[in-house]
Formats: structure tokens, C-alpha cells, sequence
């Protein structure tokens, strides 16, 4: 199969493992984005902004794309805004890059927030679900972007006859500047301030996050999960989860990150201590830091993303995901968690965006 792949949100987090395991495979990639940094080398870069329609069809016109990935989002102050707006950038997208009758498949990323609720009601107490999350469950009572996102999707795809998947993976570990949700990038800077200043490398989350089981998704494997569901006939038209395969309690994790660093650690004591507090003095240390030894991305905003982390690891519960569907059809791809923070870890080091 001759596969001609737009990704929209090229060098995000998501597009970027996309775009390695489609190159891989010997696809023709075309990345989408509003600037060029960061678009893994191979891919063919297409300057768009999503927001705007006229823009894309610039872009896309005579592109003639087979297969779409939809790998961005843009975050803002409400949830009804996020709605409209994110909801809009796949609409819009599905529109342009449909007109000329060549998509046979879409495939839309979003996450774990289909059931642990959006930003403004993220896992509180009262909307808890059942864990470990599987797609059966029903969407919870509260309106969600993710959810209008998927509405556009299932109506584009009846209107223009494609195929489509989703595919929600837990927190994506990989190498994105400048993305907004960014947890091992997070831990690689945090940490490596506290080597630079002396600091422990404090758990910032709850109780039950740290005693807790949890998965997580290295972008390697949410890519070959995308390729596989755009290409394996029985995985098309449905819903996935997507994580590594392994489990583990951040009590057992957070000393093995600090051993890679070379700094002290404490643990969950009496309260969650969260990130943002904890760095909020930390952008002209950063800076220093980045002057000192060379480092590639001097503001500390680009590399950290201290919110999203707190996010994750404050959970007032344990979260781990159900893979059987994905497994039951064939996708048996499997990646040590642990590994995955090593080599994300040592390819930010190479790529000098720590020290």
C-alpha cells in the first residue's frame, strides 16, 4: 500500500513518533505545522496555521494525502473554548484535506482525559472511573474536547468515506520542544536543577500516585499503534488504548530517574509538593544553566512543562489501561517504561537540551 501521510502537529510529541514509524515503514510524510523546528529528518515540512482555512487550503491544495493523522491540539482557558477551538481544527483540517476525494483513513490522537474528564474537572472526586480504563466505557457526563473532536471525526468520515481510528494513549513519553504537555522532558530539566543547585529531586504528586500502579506511552510505540490501525483492516473504525505494556509504582521509578541524574531524592511525605511551586524561581537559573554548558533552548517554558506534570502525578488515584483490545487484533508491541526515560533522557543530553 502506497501511503502518502499528512500529520497535522508535525513536532509535537505525537507527530514526531508518527512520523519516525511512517518513515519507517516507507511512507511519504508530509508534516504540518506553523514552524519547521523540531520536524524529524525525512519528513516534508508544509507551513500551515490550523486555525485558519485558508491557510490549509494554501497548503494542502494538490497534496492528495491517503492517510491523516491528527496530532495537535491548542489548549485554552475554558473547556468550551477548547472545545470549539479543537473541535474546529479537525473539522476545518477534515474539509480541506478531503476535497480531492484521496483520504482513505484518519486517525485521531487524544488521551486519557476521555475518562479521567477535561482540565477543569480532571479526576475529582465523584467522576472517579473505574481502573484499569477500557474503551467500552461510557463518555462521562461533562462536556469534553476530546469528545467534540471525535464527533467531527465520525461525521467527516461518513460524509467523505473513510476509515478512521482513535487512539488514546496514557502520558506520552518522547522529545518535543516547546510542547504543552511534556512530562520527561519535565523531570529532565526539573532534575537537572536540582543537580545544578543542590536541590532534592522531590515527588511532587499524591499519595496515591506514588504508591500507585501506572502505565505510560513511549511516542515509538504510539506510532507503530497509528501505522497499525491506518493499515490492518480489523483494527479500523474503532477506539484504542495505547501504552508500553508495563506497570509500575512511581516509588519504584522516581529513585531510578534520580540514580540516572546523579542527585539525592525524597519521596511522597505528608502533601503533594507541586512542580509549579517548586520551579517557579527556576527560569534564570535555567537560563544560566543553558549559557553555561551550551544548551539549546535557553527559556525554561520551551523544555518544561511543570502544570501538565502536577496534572498527571497529583491523581487522587491510580491509573492503568486496559490493552486487550489492541492485543485481541494484533498489535503486540511491547517497550520497558523504564527504558523509554533512559533513552529519552540520553537523547536530550546528545541533542544538548540538558546538560
Amino acid at each position: 500500500m502506497e501511503i502518502r501521510a499528512l500529520i497535522v502537529g508535525v513536532t509535537g510529541i505525537a507527530g514526531r513518533g508518527a512520523s519516525q514509524a511512517l518513515l519507517d515503514v516507507g511512507a511519504t510524510v508530509y508534516g504540518l505545522s506553523r514552524h519547521g523546528e523540531g520536524v524529524v529528518d525525512g519528513a516534508r515540512h508544509i507551513r500551515a496555521d490550523v486555525l485558519d482555512a485558508n491557510s490549509l487550503e494554501r497548503a494542502l491544495s494538490g497534496l492528495e494525502p491517503t492517510h491523516v493523522f491528527l496530532t495537535t491540539w491548542i489548549r485554552r482557558a475554558t473547556e468550551q473554548e477548547n472545545i470549539e477551538t479543537n473541535a474546529g481544527i479537525v473539522r476545518r483540517t477534515l474539509e480541506v484535506a478531503s476535497r480531492e476525494n484521496s483520504v482513505q483513513h484518519v486517525a485521531l490522537v487524544t488521551g486519557l482525559k476521555h475518562y479521567l474528564g477535561p482540565f477543569e474537572s480532571y479526576a475529582r472526586t465523584g467522576t472517579l472511573p473505574l481502573t484499569p480504563v477500557r474503551e467500552e466505557q461510557p463518555r462521562l457526563p461533562t462536556p469534553n474536547f476530546y469528545y467534540a473532536q471525535e464527533d467531527e471525526l465520525f461525521a467527516a468520515a461518513e460524509r467523505y468515506r473513510f476509515t478512521w481510528s482513535v487512539h488514546r494513549p496514557h502520558t506520552i513519553i518522547g522529545k518535543a520542544i516547546g510542547n504543552a504537555m511534556n512530562m520527561g522532558t519535565t523531570l529532565a530539566a526539573y532534575a537537572s536543577i536540582c543537580k545544578e543547585t543542590g536541590r532534592p529531586f522531590k515527588f511532587p504528586g499524591s499519595a496515591a500516585q506514588w504508591n500507585g500502579l501506572t502505565d505510560m506511552t513511549d511516542a515509538r510505540v504510539l506510532g507503530k499503534h497509528l501505522v497499525w490501525a491506518s493499515t490492518e483492516d480489523r483494527a479500523k473504525n474503532d477506539a484504542y488504548n495505547i501504552v508500553n505494556g508495563d506497570v509500575f509504582r512511581w516509588s519504584w521509578m522516581w529513585p531510578r530517574i534520580a540514580d540516572w541524574f546523579g542527585v539525592r531524592w525524597t519521596g511522597f511525605e505528608t502533601e503533594p509538593a507541586p512542580l509549579e511551586a517548586q520551579m517557579q524561581d527556576c527560569r534564570p537559573i535555567w537560563k544560566a544553566m543553558a549559557a553555561k554548558y551550551g544548551l539549546v533552548e535557553a527559556e525554561l517554558d520551551r523544555v518544561a512543562s511543570p502544570w501538565h506534570t502536577d496534572l498527571d502525578l497529583g491523581r487522587p488515584l491510580e491509573v492503568v489501561t486496559d490493552m486487550a483490545l489492541s492485543r485481541k487484533r494484533g498489535f503486540l508491541e511491547y517497550q520497558s517504561t523504564e527504558e523509554s526515560f533512559r533513552d529519552l533522557f540520553s537523547r536530550l543530553r546528545e541533542d544538548r537540551v540538558i546538560p
